[in-house]
Order: C-alpha cells, then sequence, then structure tokens
C-alpha cells in the first residue's frame, strides 16, 4: 500500500514557495504529545489473505460461476447473483477473483462478502462495446440499450449556474476507452479523443477515438449492490449490514452502494437525503440497517456517489474512495458512525457547478460520526468533508486534507470537536457556518485559512425548506472554541488566516460574539504585508467587522488571544518537510510556548500530555 508520500506525490501545487515557508529554528528541545497526528497510515486498502470462515454457511462464486450449482465446493462456484439470493444472516460469500460485469445486486440479510484469499474480485457496471460504425470525420457510434439519462434535482438553479454546467453533464452515463474515462459533450461534432456523446432519442453512443484495438466500456449498471430494508427473495430484514471486505466497485452509473433506510432509495432524479424528513429524534431513525462494515474496499469511477449509508454503527476503514461525482461516502441520518485510515480523492470529476460537492457528506441529523485519520487529498473542484444540517457531536481528528475547495465544512449542526488535523492548500481550511459549539484544536493550516460566519438564514422561506431547522437558530450560532492551532502562510500567500464574520444586517441583533476562547494559537506568515491577519466581527461598525494587521491588535481590541503568538516576515524552515509532507515542527520557533491542550482534544487525539506546542505535529522525536 502507498505510503502518504507515494499517495501525494501528484499533488504539488504551489509546492516551490510553500517550501520557503517558516522560521528559522531556535534550538531548543521541543515537548512532543504521545503521538503525531495523522499517524502516517497505512492508508486505503491494504493487501492480505482471507481465511475462509468456519461458521455459517460459505457459498462460492467466480464470475464463470454456474448459476445452479450449490456453491458448496470451491471447485463449483455459482454465480454472484444466485449467491446473493440464496444466503441468510452469517453466510458468508468468498468470491474468486476476475471481472463481475452485474449490477442491481439486492440483499438484505447481515451476511460477509470477502475474496478467496488473496485473490483480487472486480465488481463493474459496464459491458465491453465491440460492435462500432465508423462515421465520417473520425467519429463512431454503437447502438447502446442500458442508457442512463438524468437531470439536475429539483433545487439545482439553472439561472444561476446553467451557462456553467451544461444539462448533458447531469446525465449519468460513462463511457471508458481502455479505462481512462471520456468527458460527455453536446453533439457529435465536439467530441476529440476524450469526449463521448449520447443521442437519447435514437439510442446511440458516439466517440472520437478509433476503437479498433481498444477496450472501450460503456455504463450497463446503475448500481452494484443495493441494501434493502423490506423484503427481497422472499426473506424479510433482518436489520443487519452487510460486511464487505477486500472487494472493488467501479465503473457504475449514479452509484455502486446504497444502504436504505426508512424512506426506499431514490432514483437519479429524486432527492436521495429526505430520511428522516424534518426535525428526528436519533432513537426514530438510522435503525432499519445497523452495523454496516466496508474494509479494504476500492470504490471508483461512479458517475454520482460511491454510496448512500443509511444507518447506525457504520464503519469504512482503510478503503479507497476515488473519481466520483458529487459526493464519494454520503452518510445519511445515521449515528455512531467511523470512517478510519481511508483514501478519498477527485470527487467532482465532471465539474458541475451548484450541486454542493463533497468528498464526504455527513447528512441530516446524523449524531456522533468520527472521521479520523484519513487523507482527503486532490478536489480542486470540491469540497473535502462536509457535517450538513442537523448533524451533533462529530469529531473529526487527524486527518491529512490537501488541496479542495473547503477542507472540513460543519454547517447548521451542532457540536463538533476539530483537532490534530493537518490543512494544506486549500481554499478554506476550515469553515463554520450558522453552527453552534465548534471546538477547534491543535490543528496545522497551512495556506489554509479559517472561516467562522453565521448569517440570517432560518427555515423561513428558505430555499431547502425545513433543513435549517435541524440546527441551532439566529441567535444559538456562538459557543466556539480556537485554541492551540498553527496557521502559517507561505510566500505570496496574503489571504487573512482567521475570519469571524455576519452581515451588518444582523450586527444590531446579534451582538455576542460567536466566541470568547481564541488563545495559544501561533500566526506565521512569510510575508510581512497582506490582507489583515485576523477580521472580527460583530462590533460597532458600519459593515459590523474589525480587521486587524496585527496579533497585538487583535488582542487589545478583544481581550483574546493572550497567549498567541505572531510570526511575520521570517524566512527559514518551520516545518520538517513541505515536499514530503512532514508537518512535524523543524525546532520551537522563538517565542512558541506550550499551552494547555483541552480534555476533549486529549481524549481524542490520544494524547496524555496536558501541555503541548500549538498545532497538530508539534516536534520530531
Amino acid at each position: 500500500m502507498p505510503s502518504i508520500h507515494c499517495v501525494l506525490r501528484a499533488h504539488r501545487r504551489r509546492l516551490s514557495r510553500l517550501f520557503v515557508l517558516g522560521l528559522l529554528a531556535a534550538g531548543v528541545a521541543v515537548a512532543v504529545p504521545a503521538f503525531a497526528q495523522p499517524s502516517g497510515g497505512p492508508y486505503g486498502p491494504v493487501a492480505r489473505s482471507y481465511e475462509v470462515p468456519g461458521q455459517g454457511t460459505v457459498y462460492y462464486v467466480a464470475p464463470d460461476g454456474t448459476a445452479n450449482a450449490t456453491g458448496a465446493e470451491l471447485a463449483r462456484p455459482t454465480t454472484i447473483e444466485s449467491a446473493i439470493a440464496r444466503v441468510v444472516t452469517g453466510d458468508t460469500i468468498v468470491l474468486r477473483g476476475g471481472t463481475y460485469r452485474t449490477g442491481g445486486l439486492q440483499l438484505n440479510q447481515g451476511i460477509t462478502l470477502q475474496p478467496y484469499r488473496d485473490e483480487r474480485p472486480v465488481f463493474k457496471g459496464t459491458r465491453v462495446a465491440s460492435e462500432w460504425e465508423e462515421l465520417r470525420d473520425g467519429v463512431w457510434r454503437t447502438k447502446w440499450t442500458t442508457l442512463f439519462p438524468a437531470q439536475p434535482l429539483a433545487w439545482w438553479r439553472r439561472e444561476r449556474e446553467g451557462m456553467r454546467t451544461p444539462l448533458h453533464r447531469f446525465n449519468n452515463d460513462m463511457v471508458f476507452v481502455d479505462g481512462k474515462p471520456l468527458l460527455s459533450q453536446g453533439w457529435a461534432g465536439e467530441l476529440g479523443e476524450d469526449g463521448y456523446y449520447i443521442d437519447y432519442e435514437q439510442g446511440y453512443v458516439y466517440i472520437g477515438v478509433d476503437p479498433a484495438d481498444r477496450l472501450v466500456e460503456i455504463t450497463a449498471h446503475d448500481i452494484a449492490l443495493h441494501r434493502p430494508s423490506r423484503e427481497v427473495h422472499g426473506k424479510p430484514s433482518d436489520r443487519k449490514g452487510p460486511t464487505i471486505r477486500g472487494l472493488t466497485f467501479t465503473q457504475y452509473a449514479f452509484r455502486a452502494i446504497d444502504i436504505e433506510g426508512k424512506k426506499p432509495s431514490t432514483g437519479p432524479n429524486e432527492e436521495p437525503t429526505d430520511d428522516p424528513v424534518d426535525v428526528s429524534d436519533p432513537a426514530d431513525h438510522g435503525k432499519e440497517v445497523v452495523g454496516t462494515t466496508l474494509e479494504n474496499v476500492t470504490i471508483s469511477f461512479t458517475s454520482r456517489v460511491a454510496g448512500y449509508f443509511r444507518g447506525d454503527g457504520l464503519v469504512i476503514r482503510n478503503s479507497l474512495i476515488s473519481d466520483t461525482g458529487t459526493e464519494g461516502i454520503y452518510v445519511i441520518g445515521s449515528s455512531d458512525v467511523l470512517l478510519e485510515r481511508n483514501i478519498i480523492r477527485r470527487n467532482n470529476i465532471e465539474q458541475l457547478t451548484g450541486y454542493y460537492p463533497a468528498a464526504v457528506k455527513i447528512f441530516n441529523q446524523s449524531y456522533r460520526v468520527t472521521v479520523r485519520d484519513n487523507l482527503v487529498i486532490d478536489h480542486p473542484h470540491s469540497n473535502g468533508v462536509w457535517y450538513d444540517v442537523g448533524n451533533v457531536d462529530g469529531v473529526f481528528a487527524n486527518n491529512h486534507v490537501e488541496g479542495t475547495l473547503i477542507g472540513f465544512f460543519f454547517e447548521i449542526s451542532r457540536g463538533v470537536v476539530v483537532a490534530g488535523n493537518v490543512f494544506v492548500d486549500n481554499e478554506q481550511g476550515v469553515r463554520i457556518l450558522n453552527s453552534a459549539d465548534a471546538r477547534i484544536y491543535h490543528n496545522t493550516f497551512l495556506d489554509s485559512p479559517v472561516l467562522i460566519d453565521r448569517n440570517e438564514r432560518s427555515a423561513q422561506g428558505d430555499h431547502f425548506g425545513w433543513h435549517p431547522r435541524t440546527g441551532p437558530d439566529v441567535d444559538e450560532r456562538e459557543g466556539h472554541a480556537f485554541e492551540g492551532n498553527l496557521l502559517a502562510a507561505s510566500a505570496g500567500f496574503d489571504a487573512s488566516l482567521l475570519r469571524f464574520e455576519q452581515p451588518a444586517a444582523l450586527c444590531d441583533t446579534l451582538r455576542r460574539p460567536m466566541t470568547t476562547r481564541v488563545d495559544g494559537n501561533v500566526y506565521a506568515r512569510a510575508d510581512e504585508d497582506g490582507e489583515p491577519l485576523i477580521v472580527w466581527s460583530p462590533v460597532a461598525a458600519k459593515d459590523c467587522e474589525a480587521r486587524f494587521a496585527t496579533l497585538q491588535g487583535f488582542r487589545k481590541a478583544t481581550g483574546l488571544e493572550t497567549r498567541g503568538v505572531s510570526l511575520q516576515g521570517h524566512a527559514g524552515a518551520l516545518f520538517r518537510s513541505v515536499e514530503l509532507r512532514r508537518f512535524e515542527l523543524a525546532g520551537r520557533p522563538p517565542g512558541m510556548e506550550e499551552v494547555a491542550v483541552a480534555p476533549e482534544a486529549r481524549e481524542a487525539l490520544g494524547w496524555q500530555a496536558e501541555t503541548a506546542l500549538p498545532g497538530a505535529v508539534p516536534a520530531p522525536d
């Protein structure tokens, strides 16, 4: 499995100026926590050999299995479709290696799906297109019967986004040439070698590359595995989620996996996230399918999402989620969820606009969701991890987040601990919007500003209806903490590092600050000039904001940051090695002192010491 260094090698935007950031080390010994954050891996799928379990019934399946075979013997495997129809709770399906071109599999029992030993089963949602007609001007076409036309969801604003995203991009079909995805085009005259066009009325797929001696694959299934919460194959649901280990799912139109809640899974033109609808006690949702587990799983090239996951006790560990559409992992209305040591990369590959993309979306009243020690990387057209609408008591710890629009986004929700993360080269490292009680401790931000803001948005006349009602009301959006963080800006990065904002229209009604806990942070900038270091609101001013070029000015005006440190206009090595993504401090910079670590931060990070230097990775051993 590649290390963090290999995984990040391709993502080097602005690296030359990142390297010059920092301060000359003072040569003073540095205290360290119990261990550094993030862990360094291994991330993503870990190669292993899976033993055949000794409990329950085992069904052996193979790509060339026989449907009427029992599957009881390794030498006489059945098909995956046949095994899925037969299994009951406690059984295991053992898959031989190879490609399974299948989809629409329905399962409602708590079973295990795994490879046979170290073999590599791959589920593909495409079929091979081999019959082509050559037209003029370097264009070929083939007749295709499994097409997946779609349209934007009802809330998409065509008057705002229709001139930026063509409607044909919302169709869910995908075309691959030698494994490379092509990009949809509006007509057959603009294909080039990288595009495809679909005539939905006549049922033709057009490409601009000679298909001779090429592997051309076109989507034939819009889902691999569907876990309904109702009767399937004559069996009632046992309310237990499947355990999926060591499998690959790729090239599916729409999504690869869909775990239902109370509401049946929706089609591509329907809202998939209204489950529950309106404010719901957590005891009343997330109970239809409990305990779904994915380990060492790969999901890639899904037209919309890798998977919709509903149900308490979800665990996704050491998996790779890559090259997805509007979302990668989509968790809805679920509690006590754990996502750890995954690689989540390249979401919104079609660059849709107006669709609020996120590599991970935690949505609609999910409680106690922990996102810990993951790599969230290479998302220039997508947000990273977004807790959106009514979520409570999340934990976001020890992650490396790089190259996103917003690395961590917490919106219309209440209660989260954000600790020990490294944010690199994000348009915003953290954004807290219209939320309460976000506590942000001991993170490292490199060219990744922080924004904490609130506005007048409420359920009254909101574009999304009841959504704002699930979170704190307009006058409750406060109680945040920002302590012990290291905010660094490399040469040429001149944006404000920390901003607290609210509109002037609320200045007379929302007079309390969003936080009274801003302390022990370090602000390091390679350049002396630029935007104000900190922006603060509310204040009695025309635009409700005050801008502070220096930490001393901020401290004097607010009484905050009594232990904060400002390091401006210095050069040298602040970090061990930006090129190798080693964000331990190279040494203790002048003036930097240990600060108290909040007990809840120590719990989230596993730190024992009660004090540490600011940042996620204070120092090497």
